[in-house]
C-alpha cells in the first residue's frame, strides 16, 4: 500500500483509552500505543480517560508517558467522550485498556484516516479472534446479530458494530455531539456517523484474551439490550411506523370484509368478534404509527437523528392547524355515527338489539373517535416539542 503523507499538525493522533481500575494491563497498553505511533511516524499522544480508578491506574499512566483526564461521569461512553474532548490530535484512535486490542498495530487506522476516512472501524471477524478472546455467545450470536440489525436499519456495510478499536477525525466526531454514557456508545457512534453520511471504512484487527484477572465490565444481556434498544429507538420507522401501517391495514381489511355481516373462509367463520378485533387492530396500528412519527420528530429535535432537506422543526412551519382540522373531521364523523347508533337504540326504548347489526356501526364510530383523539394528542405534542427545538443539523 502506498504511503499517504500525514497532514501538517503538531499532534496528528491521540490514542484514547477509557480506564476504570486497569492497573494490571494499562502500562503495557500505553507502551504498545506509543511505540506503534512512533513506528508509523506519527506525532501523537496517549490519553487515559479515568473514570474514578482506585487502584493507582492514574499514577501508572503518567509514569508511562500518558496524559490522564479525570472523567467524573460514570460509564464507558462518558469516559470516551471525556477523552475525545481532551484529545489534541487531528485523529483519535480509541481502544480498551485491557490488552485485548492490537494497540501495537495502529498503522491500518492511520493510513485510512490519512486517506480521507472520517471513521475507521476495526473488524475482528475479518482479522483474528484468538482462542478465548470472545465468549461463544458474543461471537456467534450477540455481535453478528446486532451488527446485522445495524446494517439493515441504517444501510451501512459495517460488519463489526461493536469493535472497541476504531479511529476517527476528532472534529467530525465532536460535530455529532454523542451523548450515551454507557456501552451503547459504540452503537451510537456508528449509527450517528452513518446517518450523517460519514466516510466509514473497515480494517481487519486482532482480538486477544483479556489480560486482566478480574471479570470485564461488560454485561452480556444488559449491555446487549442497551445496544439493541438504542438502534431501534434511532429507527422509529422499523420499530413503529412500518409495523403500525401493516397492523392497521390488516384491521382495515377485516372491517371492510365483515361490515356487511359474517363471512366464512375455508370453513372458518368470521363474525362479530372478528369485526371488533379488526377495529382494535386499526386503533393499535394507528397508535404505533403516531408513536413512530412523534418519536422521529423528537429525535430530530434533540439532534439524535438528522433533519432531511426541506423539512423544518420550526413550529411556525409545522401545519398544526391542518392536522387538528383533519382529526377533528375524523372525530366528528365518528361522533355522528355513534349518535346514530344511540338513536337506533333509543328507538327501541334502550332495550335489546341485534348485536350482529347494531354493534358494527358503533364499533366503527368509536374507532374513528379514538383515532381522532390519538392524532390530536400527537399533533399537539409535536408542536409543543417544536417550540423549544434547537436548530437541527441537516443531512449532509
Amino acid at each position: 500500500m502506498s504511503t499517504i503523507e500525514a497532514p501538517s499538525a503538531v499532534c496528528e493522533a491521540t490514542v484514547v483509552m477509557p480506564c476504570l481500575n486497569e492497573a494490571e494491563t494499562l502500562a503495557v497498553c500505553i507502551d504498545k500505543a506509543l511505540r506503534s505511533l512512533a513506528d508509523n511516524g506519527v506525532e501523537g499522544e496517549v490519553v487515559v480517560a479515568d473514570n474514578g480508578s482506585t487502584d493507582g491506574s492514574q499514577e501508572i499512566a503518567r509514569a508511562h508517558g500518558a496524559r490522564v483526564v479525570d472523567v467524573p461521569v460514570k460509564g464507558y461512553g462518558a469516559a470516551l467522550m471525556g477523552g475525545i474532548r481532551a484529545a489534541r490530535g487531528t485523529y483519535v484512535i480509541m481502544g480498551d485498556a485491557d490488552d485485548s486490542y492490537a494497540l501495537d498495530d495502529l498503522g491500518p487506522f492511520i493510513r485510512e484516516l490519512r486517506g480521507g476516512a472520517d471513521l475507521v472501524m476495526g473488524n475482528r471477524f475479518k482479522g483474528t479472534i484468538e482462542d478465548g478472546a470472545m465468549p461463544f455467545l458474543h461471537k456467534y450470536l450477540g455481535n453478528p446479530v446486532l451488527s446485522l440489525i445495524g446494517r439493515v436499519l441504517f444501510r451501512t456495510g459495517i460488519g463489526d458494530f461493536h469493535c472497541g478499536m476504531r479511529g476517527f477525525r476528532r472534529d467530525r466526531m465532536l460535530d455529532l455531539e454523542l451523548s450515551t454514557p454507557g456501552m451503547e456508545f459504540a452503537s451510537e457512534m456508528v449509527v450517528r456517523a452513518s446517518l450523517a453520511h460519514f466516510d466509514i471504512r473497515e480494517v481487519p484487527t486482532t482480538l486477544k484474551p483479556d489480560g486482566r484477572s478480574r471479570k470485564p465490565h461488560l454485561r452480556t444481556w444488559r449491555d446487549g439490550w442497551r445496544h439493541l434498544r438504542f438502534m431501534l429507538l434511532c429507527s422509529p420507522r422499523w420499530l413503529f411506523v412500518y409495523p403500525g401501517i401493516a397492523i392497521a391495514l390488516v384491521g382495515l381489511v377485516g372491517v371492510v370484509a365483515l361490515l356487511g355481516g359474517p363471512r366464512s373462509v375455508g370453513g372458518v367463520s368470521f363474525a362479530l368478534q372478528s369485526f371488533v378485533a379488526s377495529c382494535f387492530l386499526i386503533v393499535l396500528g394507528a397508535q404505533a404509527l403516531a408513536t413512530g412519527l412523534t418519536l422521529r420528530y423528537v429525535a430530530e429535535a434533540i439532534g439524535v437523528l438528522p433533519t432531511p432537506p426541506g423539512r423544518s422543526l420550526d413550529t411556525e412551519r409545522f401545519p398544526l392547524e391542518k392536522y387538528l382540522l383533519l382529526f377533528l373531521a375524523v372525530g366528528l364523523v365518528g361522533a355522528v355515527g355513534f349518535a346514530w347508533s344511540l338513536a337506533n337504540w333509543a328507538s327501541v326504548g334502550f332495550g335489546g338489539l341485534d348485536l350482529q347489526t347494531s354493534m358494527r356501526g358503533a364499533a366503527v364510530s368509536l374507532t374513528a373517535i379514538v383515532i381522532a383523539g390519538q392524532g390530536i394528542s400527537s399533533a399537539l405534542f409535536i408542536s409543543a416539542v417544536g417550540l423549544r427545538a434547537p436548530a437541527a443539523q441537516p443531512e449532509r
